[in-house]
């Protein structure tokens, strides 16, 4: 292996913090590089990671009341008050203050933004890391899980030259990974911005513990021993398309329909979460949201992630759009069935793979339901389905891939 001169690294971020996938990829980015001698330190404006390691800023959350005060005044709207723009400058000379205190306290030689140079949560957080960049020529992988043009809500705005500045800038020490081929011709496109895909990934190297028959989590919602426990993996918002997990376990026609749901509505709001307790309501399906149960590692929450999954009899992803699919490869790993709609980065770069899967377009109908009893009832059918996933999943979307094209991308940095 050549010898780097980059040792230390930093992970810049609204949040890093829980099991939403930035902050689960950026713990597998961080894996991935402790176990070749690199150190890597955290800022954020939230932070589960080591004290020791942490630099909290709360200016940097997308929650913090300054930000989410400004960030409601630039979007929805096609002109910003000059009031406006002396606040969003003020906030980005004190948070760019806070990442050269960052980088001094820990040495940092190589930043890592993530998200935060993509999706517009906290624009003066973007604009603070491309006058840092630009001002101190510091190597840097931009990692992008979604651009501002992927969502509705940012379409409309009155920061369109934040946005053209900074999500993302265009600097010489930036190397820009994606997750997805869409994303990158996109990126391509619309900036002109060479990139790198590096996908999702998961520890296939390492097989999951195998989980025996006790699972708390079902005590603790209520099920009896026969229940079918039907997870949906997601957060609580519009495009992760409950309705058709909720239809999915009306058509199962089970004793006690379940749906269970793994996280919170997040930074989207409560509206939808209203919407599907009552279209729940409407179909005689309970929900169980386990989102206060549920942290991303055993010291935060009473249960990891992991636990969710291996309590889980199936698994529904009926996401309308995913960055990449967190959710799938988590399901895959631990083995369990899925069923997901064929949504377009699934399309575009999962499905070409092989992954036996029970599939749907839009729609759940007989077909995907006759699917699913097969799955359950027949266990030979079953186990050869999971393990062909598992298979394919490391192949594809392992710690190794990701350790090939991460180095790869450090590589070019001279770092």
């Amino acid at each position: 292996m050549q010898e780097r001169k980059t040792r230390n690294v930093g992970f810049v971020s609204t949040r890093i913090a829980g099991t939403d996938g930035v902050s689960l990829e950026i713990e597998k980015w961080a894996t991935v590089l402790c176990r070749n001698q690199f150190n890597c330190f955290y800022f954020a404006g939230e932070l589960d990671r080591d004290p020791q390691k942490s630099f909290l800023t709360e200016e940097a959350h997308f929650e913090h009341p300054d930000v989410a005060a400004i960030t409601q005044r630039l979007f929805g709207v096609e002109q910003r008050p000059r009031a406006v723009t002396d606040e969003v400058h003020a906030l980005t000379k004190r948070l760019k203050a806070k990442l050269y205190g960052f980088c001094d306290a820990f040495g940092i030689d190589l930043l890592v933004p993530e998200n935060a140079l993509t999706i517009p949560m906290n624009i003066p957080l973007g604009l603070a890391l491309t006058e840092f960049i630009a001002e101190t020529g510091i190597s840097t992988i931009a990692h992008h899980h979604d651009f501002y043009w992927e969502r509705d809500r940012f379409l409309i705005n009155g920061c369109q030259d934040y946005l053209d500045q900074a999500f993302p800038p265009n600097l010489p020490p930036i190397r820009h990974v994606v997750i997805n081929s869409l994303a990158s011709k996109q990126l391509s496109y619309r900036r002109g911005l060479s990139n790198t895909i590096v996908p999702n990934v998961y520890d296939f190297a390492n097989a999951p513990e195998v989980a025996g028959d006790a699972c708390p989590i079902r005590s603790e919602i209520g099920f009896e021993g026969g229940d079918l426990f039907v997870l949906q993996p997601t957060r609580v918002v519009p495009r992760k398309w409950i309705e058709r997990s909720i239809e999915v376990v009306r058509q199962l026609e089970l004793t006690d329909p379940t749906l269970v749901i793994s996280h919170a509505a997040g930074d989207e709001g409560q509206a939808y979460a209203r919407t599907i307790n009552e279209v729940a309501k409407n179909a005689g399906v309970k929900l169980a949201f386990i989102d206060h149960l549920i942290g991303g590692n055993a010291h935060t929450k009473r249960y990891a992630l992991a636990d969710a999954y291996q309590c889980a009899d199936l698994v529904l992803y009926p996401s309308g759009y995913e960055g990449f699919g967190n959710a799938f490869l988590e399901a895959i790993y631990y083995k369990k069935p899925i069923v997901v709609n064929r949504y377009p980065i699934f399309i575009a770069d999962i499905e070409p793979k092989g992954f036996d899967v029970i599939k749907i377009d839009g729609n759940v109908g007989s077909k995907t339901i006759d699917m699913i009893k097969r799955v359950l009832a027949d266990r030979a059918h079953h186990k050869s389905m999971v393990e062909k996933n598992y298979e394919l999943g490391k192949q594809y979307f392992s710690f190794e891939v990701l350790e090939k094209k991460l180095l790869g991308a450090i590589d070019t940095l001279g770092a």
